[in-house]
């Protein structure tokens, strides 16, 4: 599978089927030619075997002939007397019975061109008689000494045929022939009388077989049953050595054929054994029997190559279709991603991906109710945090407030009492009215106000403030008592251990995107270390812990980031503490 482990999924499936086609493709082309060559080779066998089956149709009528001569020629009259003559012993002198015979031999050889000679031959093969009136034999031969003579005294009656053999008992005469010969014998079949022999012209053999062709190099020949050559068209070749057949091979197989192992030059060989003592064998090569190979094997690549090709052009349409609702559900994924949950998949099929589908909705759905509910829990959580944070700063307020008026009271000073107590009853009806969380920043402006109105009474020429707010801002919103913290920490941390007037200025002013407010003191200031522990929780400068942390808390839970505060300070100089919030009209 490692093979397939492509990045994207339509180009795994357009290797895999692709490899799958043309594996299929290889094998149904290798399947289809060998079917067709062992279907050529086995229609050639056919046409051979038809082929030899004429040619021994051919050569049966021949000998068929030569068979019904030789038995229409012993029942002649004048034949029969002549060999009757020949039983009793009685040497036959007659002439005019020998011209009789001869001239009925002659007229049958004048109706068949394809014999040369007709003759009767006395036991020892002494010269009788034959078609030719003025026969001239050789001297010198002893007819029983030819091989066609004494085969035929060995078949002892049945017919007898010679290989090719060149007829030379009458002078000046060397005539290929085949000799058809059989034994005549007395009528209890216990005496030799003679023999009978008729020769057929070898180049009646010769024309049958020489037209043949099996295919452009192929061919016949015939092999008598000892093995012995009867026909073959490169004969002088054969016989010379430069050529050899598997006659030995042929002589041990029945009626069928088989193949050599030649490489290039295997041959099939076709055999049919006739009636006579004679096979017939056809020779094929093997590399003609598919004499278009060439063109085969171009033909099945090329409808390879065509089916691949279309195989891959489906291949690909399949792919694209099977990968494209998985790619729209990636795509989808990524939207996911970034945020859009308010997609949906259209992808509507019955297999496994439109299940997917169904069940990539309902995940999205599920997701976006979750989302929900968080988003609910987590307002509901912002909001009694909020309010929790809130009600911490009006009893620390308050605290800080009733101890300074304990201490003036403490010092008989009862006009500044009824008068803080006063500026207290109208801070405290602003700070605690019910209504939103956000408040004008006027409001917050008149309430820090009142605050430093109440601390100056306390510390007199100690203390003195300065509130300068930009009229654009007065209308814009904000939450509720961030200011008199800040201020609150001014005071208790920066101005009063400092010697001389203390100085707190309130400043407001509007940016593009942003209002600032600011609280300024010329107190005594922080060190570096002192600024980064101001805003971690439990480490802020009021007494116990609330004031500057409870403000910053509050910002950003309500506003979130960037907003919040954020402190700048020299020592010996004093702090500056912005606060940062929208601009909410």
């Amino acid at each position: 599978m490692r093979w397939f482990a492509f990045k994207r999924i339509q180009s795994s499936i357009a290797a895999a089927i692709s490899c799958l086609i043309l594996l299929t493709t290889l094998i149904l082309s290798f399947i289809s030619y060998h079917l067709s060559a062992d279907a050529v080779k086995k229609k050639s066998q056919d046409s051979t075997t038809e082929i030899i089956n004429q040619v021994n149709k051919s050569i049966n009528s021949y000998i068929a002939s030569m068979e019904y001569i030789s038995v229409m020629a012993l029942n002649n009259a004048d034949v029969r007397e002549y060999i009757q003559s020949s039983s009793n012993n009685k040497l036959i002198s007659d002439n005019e019975l020998r011209m009789r015979i001869g001239d009925y031999f002659h007229s049958i050889l004048s109706s068949r061109k394809d014999f040369t000679s007709i003759m009767l031959l006395g036991e020892n093969g002494t010269y009788y008689v034959s078609d030719r009136a003025d026969a001239d034999l050789k001297p010198s031969l002893n007819i029983s000494k030819q091989s066609w003579f004494i085969k035929a005294k060995e078949a002892q009656g049945l017919v007898s045929i010679s290989p090719p053999h060149i007829q030379n008992i009458f002078r000046n005469e060397y005539r290929w022939v085949i000799s058809f010969s059989r034994e005549i014998r007395s009528a209890n079949n216990q005496k030799s009388l003679g023999v009978f022999s008729i020769d057929l012209d070898f180049d009646v053999i010769n024309d049958i077989c020489s037209d043949i062709h099996i295919g452009k190099s192929g061919y016949i020949f015939i092999v008598d049953e000892a093995g012995k050559i009867i026909y073959h068209p490169q004969q002088q070749i054969l016989y010379s050595n430069l050529k050899s057949e598997m006659i030995e091979r042929v002589l041990h197989s029945d009626n069928g054929n088989f193949i050599t192992n030649e490489g290039n030059d295997s041959r099939m060989y076709t055999i049919q054994k006739s009636g006579y003592g004679w096979m017939i064998v056809g020779v094929a090569y093997l590399n003609e029997l598919v004499s278009n190979k060439d063109e085969m094997k171009l033909s099945f690549v090329f409808w390879g190559v065509f089916c691949l090709l279309i195989g891959l052009v489906f291949a690909l349409i399949i792919s694209r279709r099977l990968s494209s609702p998985v790619k729209r559900l990636e795509s989808y994924m990524r939207d996911i991603e970034k945020g859009n949950f308010d997609i949906r998949s259209d992808i509507r099929s019955a297999n496994e991906i439109g299940k997917l589908s169904q069940r990539f909705n309902i995940m999205i759905s599920k997701i976006r109710e979750l989302m929900n509910q968080i988003v609910v829990e987590q307002e509901f959580k912002r909001k009694s945090e909020l309010k929790a944070l809130q009600a911490q700063i009006n009893p620390h307020f308050l605290y800080n407030t009733l101890g300074s008026i304990v201490w003036m009271a403490e010092r008989k000073k009862m006009e500044e009492v009824v008068e803080m107590t006063l500026a207290l009853g109208n801070l405290f009806r602003a700070s605690i009215g019910k209504g939103s969380e956000l408040i004008p920043i006027q409001v917050e402006i008149e309430h820090i106000t009142n605050y430093l109105t109440i601390q100056k009474i306390r510390y007199k020429s100690k203390l003195d403030f300065q509130i300068h707010i930009d009229g654009r801002i007065l209308h814009c919103k904000t939450l509720r008592l961030i200011l008199q913290p800040l201020v609150e920490n001014c005071i208790y941390h920066g101005i009063k251990n400092n010697a001389g007037t203390g100085t707190i200025q309130v400043i407001g002013e509007k940016l593009t995107d942003r209002i600032l407010l600011k609280v300024i003191d010329n107190g005594v200031g922080m060190e570096e270390e002192q600024l980064e522990q101001i805003l971690i929780q439990n480490n802020s400068l009021d007494d116990n812990g609330v004031g500057v942390t409870n403000v910053n808390e509050r910002l950003r839970l309500y506003f979130g980031e960037p907003f919040g505060l954020n402190f700048k300070s020299v020592p010996g100089v004093g702090t500056e503490v912005t606060v940062c919030i929208p601009i909410i009209d």
